[in-house]
């Protein structure tokens, strides 16, 4: 069995442009769906899949491994940026949902076999852009507590949302009490049985972060993502330090080394590694069992497309360090059209059954991404109350 030919179908989804990678075979019918979307990257994420692809063609599928050591050790330059190892986790997705379809089961299945019987799932409320409803009015807090009482309504129990603003790397007390404020107007409106998340997007300074972290540890919440850069490891380990609060991060490290730096340093209590940013299920197999042997929680970033959705859940069906998965439903109406998945949704719950199909699960309706071309991103640009560039 070789390898004949590596596709990208790109499906314009808004926000972002899903990146669909597609690996065909010499077997009549056999192939692979992966995903490789990046935000504001898809001609650079595109190319550089055309580049690996390469090296690929005349390779034997089933090799998974080998191949992702190719992918990533050869041609000198190695995967480690978040373009490249993007591109790689695309195809890597891809050749292992070819695997699963070889051995006819779930790739769950593959890795050792169900460790749970089903994964709990969150939505994100949105509010990213605080900065145009900057005070604390009663009416803003209001807008953050109807959109946690609809998540409760559509069956989840877990729900995210960016009440933190973009910051000065020092600010007074106003960013603090305005997040405060939506993070008061969420738990009143929901109580003390649904887990509350806040992200902050990396936005704030160690020293802010840190701030917000201490404002918001009355409200309980199930974990405080991203309080400062993920590569500030020592200010992500001293707000740890400092508060109850489980912090996670993630979602921006692409490498096994870096996040071994980063437990090492006991800088957060859930890893949010990113099924197709850091490499794909191959390294996330490796991130996940750094994460066990730190006795520390496995909450993948996924706010991407359908298969990245399908990867994520299964892997969590094989992961016992999985606590929970980040999941989208209404970020366009005709996301099902796409997708046809092996997974069961239960709304009650937002609670998800195990996949019973070979492989990830899923086929992608091509005709159906043609509706939906490339657009180029809405460029997001942000700056500070003196005019400074923020971040996003």
């Amino acid at each position: 069995m070789k390898i004949t030919r590596i596709e990208t179908l790109v499906c314009n989804a808004r926000m972002r442009n899903w990146i669909f990678v597609k690996v065909m075979t010499d077997q009549d019918g056999l192939f692979g769906w992966g995903e490789a979307t990046l935000e504001w990257h898809t001609r650079s994420v595109v190319a550089a899949i055309e580049d690996i692809s390469q090296l690929l063609i005349g390779e034997d599928p089933t090799r998974v491994e080998h191949l992702w050591q190719m992918m990533h050790r050869q041609h000198f330059w190695h995967g480690n940026g978040i373009v490249r190892a993007t591109a790689i986790a695309g195809i890597d997705l891809a050749l292992w949902d070819i695997l699963g379809k070889v051995a006819n089961m779930p790739c769950s299945k593959l890795w050792g076999g169900p460790v749970r019987d089903h994964v709990r799932t969150y939505c994100h409320l949105g509010g990213g852009k605080m900065e145009d409803f900057y005070e604390t009015s009663t009416e803003d807090a209001n807008r953050f507590a109807d959109l946690a009482r609809k998540a409760v309504e559509d069956g989840f129990t877990a729900f995210k949302s960016m009440a933190v603003p973009p910051t000065l790397p020092l600010e007074g007390l106003k960013p603090i009490r305005t997040a405060e404020k939506a993070v008061a107007a969420m738990r009143e409106a929901v109580g003390e049985s649904i887990d509350i998340m806040v992200d902050c997007h990396a936005r704030p300074s160690p020293a802010m972060g840190l701030q917000f972290a201490k404002a918001l540890e009355p409200y309980g919440l199930y974990f405080f993502e991203e309080p400062c850069w993920p590569e500030s490891v020592d200010g992500l380990a001293a707000i740890a330090a400092a508060v109850t609060t489980p912090i996670a991060t993630g979602e921006r490290v692409t490498s096994l080394a870096a996040f071994r730096d980063l437990f090492a340093a006991r800088a957060c209590a859930v890893c949010q590694l990113d099924i197709t940013h850091c490499g794909g299920l191959s390294e996330a197999r490796r991130i996940a069992a750094l994460v066990e042997a730190h006795r520390l929680s496995l909450a993948p970033h996924n706010p991407q497309g359908p298969v990245s959705t399908a990867a994520s859940l299964e892997f969590g069906f094989s992961q016992p360090s999985y606590i929970i998965c980040e999941t989208v439903h209404e970020d366009v109406p005709w996301r099902q059209d796409v997708v046809d998945q092996g997974f069961v949704v239960e709304k009650k719950g937002r609670i998800v059954r195990p996949n019973t199909r070979p492989g990830l699960g899923i086929s992608i309706n091509e005709d159906e991404v043609r509706k939906h071309p490339f657009e180029q991103e809405l460029l997001q640009r942000v700056f500070n109350s003196d005019g400074s560039v923020g971040d996003w």
